[in-house]
């Protein structure tokens, strides 16, 4: 069974920092774009960063970008999200989704139309 599987999340003070995870089970993500979009209390979810399933291209989101760095770890099947200077507007549930796609990405990858499969969540919240 394909299985994403989110983690990391949790309290942190505005100004920290959180590494979140998304480990694979049941594929390899050799061959997948990997994508984390976030969604807050009462708002549309949306796309945070993308990485392409070579690592050699990357996107992201205005609001995140200097802040958030993507990354991956084929051999370990999980792809990472690097949350620093974290604001209290960062607050949200952060999920990974997978699509079987090998090419560059663009900022069209943030749009969640294009995921296949989509992890449970992991929550964050910036707060003092």
């Amino acid at each position: 069974q394909l299985q994403l599987v989110e983690s990391g999340g949790g309290l942190v003070q505005p100004g920290g920092s959180l590494r979140l995870s998304c480990a694979a089970s049941g594929f390899t993500l050799d061959d997948y774009t990997i994508g984390w979009f976030r969604q807050a209390p009462g708002k549309e979810r949306e796309g945070v960063s993308c990485i392409s399933s070579s690592s050699e291209s990357t996107h992201y989101a205005d609001s995140v970008k200097g802040r958030f760095t993507i990354s991956r770890d084929n051999a370990k099947n999980t792809v990472y999200l690097q949350l620093n200077s974290l604001k209290p507007e960062d607050t949200a549930v952060y999920y990974c989704a997978a699509v079987e796609f090998d090419g560059v990405v663009t900022e069209l990858m943030l749009l969640e139309a294009w995921y296949e499969y989509w992890g449970q969540g992991t929550q964050v919240t910036v707060s003092s």
